[in-house]
């Protein structure tokens, strides 16, 4: 980042931010530490309580059940979580809404004067992101900060503050090339948010053994998902109940993983709110997570990128079975397992449309065409783009049919601001392959 004149457009800051650093991610707490002190922000708390969410699948909606739980229970918020769909205001979430313009750029000035005070620092734009974040939630002094963790844990731009409450949703093979290659190491990487004497929540029944030791080694008392709290299900509604007695039925499924809704209200009851049944229920009944087993109609989004994210949509899939076809448009990133996806997804899918991604990290139409012709699934056409591919669906889905959008945050954002804005997509069937 150079000395010139500070944008006065958010648009312009995230241009400058994104070209600031040699690489996207660059995993280490030093420099971040460096420009959070000279912030100020170990000078105090920056909430009167702080939840750090961790985990390969998950996170987002145990933020998301974590911070329409805490405002029904009339606790003011701040959240942070990553990456965005359409604007990356979706970033921070003050009292329930996204942070404004004025007040992300107000922090990328703060992020920006602290960085150059002195021996100027690198940092990366999830860096710049977190630290703006953090200032603003700082600012607010809300009484319960949510933060979503990066990709990793130990190392990552959030965990250079202290959490009261660390929660671990799940651990899969994911961002191997920084983590580690095995489900250990991992289980380690996202246990680094835990601190000595604090609760750590482990939201999952298949985690790693290296969470629990990591845990165990500080030590932090553990609540585990199916030994400290649990739930039942019933019909339509669910139970929760934690083992130090407290239990609350009927509750409305939330739409999103009903283990990751126990586990935000674990997390909340050991931040040491009071859970109210009526509360909790008016959460579960009103939560929304865009991108998340998201339903427009006949079209399905999900963000999934990983076999175990998969396996979960194709669960939920298969609970709402339709009289046509169920077509699925996919576009992934060359790093992430595209067979393993296929795999999941295929018994739930009839056809399948791949399209390609844009950038250095994206993979081809034509990449992924092979790869589910490799598992026996009939590829109907390949698409230039997720926007292209949408375009060809939408002409030729029957009444019954409906949509799986999945493989990437970046396929599901673009098919959705595709389909709130049509006129501005400037879509065309010649971006289209056919296929016979």
């Amino acid at each position: 980042m150079n000395e010139t004149a500070s944008p006065t457009e958010l648009e312009a800051w995230l241009r400058r931010l994104e070209a600031a650093h040699p690489v996207d991610i660059d995993l280490g707490l030093e420099r971040v530490a460096e420009v959070a002190q000279r912030m100020g922000l170990f000078d105090g708390p920056v909430a009167e309580r702080i939840i750090s969410v961790a985990g390969t699948n998950g996170k987002g909606s145990t933020v998301a059940m974590l911070e329409s739980l805490a405002s029904q229970h009339g606790l003011s918020t701040a959240t942070y979580t990553s990456p965005h769909l359409l604007r990356y205001n979706e970033r921070l979430h003050l009292n329930g809404q996204e942070a404004d313009d004025a007040t992300l750029m107000d922090a990328f000035r703060a992020v920006e004067a602290a960085r150059l005070a002195g021996e100027p620092v690198s940092l990366t734009y999830f860096e710049v992101g977190t630290l703006a974040a953090l200032h603003a939630i700082r600012n607010l002094s809300p009484q319960l900060a949510i933060l979503e963790v990066g990709l990793g844990g130990r190392l990552d731009a959030v965990n250079v503050v202290d959490a009261d409450v660390a929660v671990v949703t799940t651990i899969a093979l994911d961002h191997a090339a920084f983590l580690g290659d095995d489900l250990a190491s991992i289980g380690r990487e996202k246990a680094g948010i835990m601190r000595s004497g604090r609760p750590a929540v482990l939201g999952s029944r298949s985690l790693p053994a290296s969470v629990r030791e990591a845990a165990d080694s500080l030590p932090a008392p553990v609540f585990a998902l199916d030994e400290a709290y649990g739930l039942e299900q019933e019909a339509a509604t669910w139970h929760w109940w934690r083992r130090a007695g407290e239990r609350i039925t009927h509750l409305p499924d939330p739409g999103l993983p009903l283990d990751n809704a126990a586990t935000a209200l674990a997390a909340l009851a050991l931040a040491g709110i009071t859970l109210s049944p009526e509360a909790c229920r008016a959460a579960m009944a009103n939560v929304r997570l865009p991108g998340r087993m998201q339903w427009d109609g006949a079209w399905c989004l999900d963000v999934g990128h990983n076999p175990q994210a998969a396996t979960y949509v194709a669960t939920r899939l298969a609970e709402r079975r339709v009289a046509g076809k169920t077509y699925a448009l996919i576009g992934m990133l060359g790093d992430k397992d595209a067979d393993g996806v296929i795999e999941a997804l295929s018994p739930v899918i009839d056809a399948w449309v791949p399209a390609s991604l844009e950038g250095s990290r994206a993979r081809s139409a034509d990449d992924l065409a092979a790869c589910l012709l490799r598992h026996g699934q009939e590829v109907v056409a390949r698409a230039a783009s997720p926007t292209a591919g949408a375009h060809w669906l939408e002409g030729r889905l029957e009444p019954e049919d409906r949509v799986l959008v999945c493989g990437s945050f970046f396929t599901v954002a673009e098919v959705l601001a595709a389909r709130e804005n049509p006129a501005q997509t400037g879509r065309d069937d010649t971006s289209i392959e056919g296929m016979t």
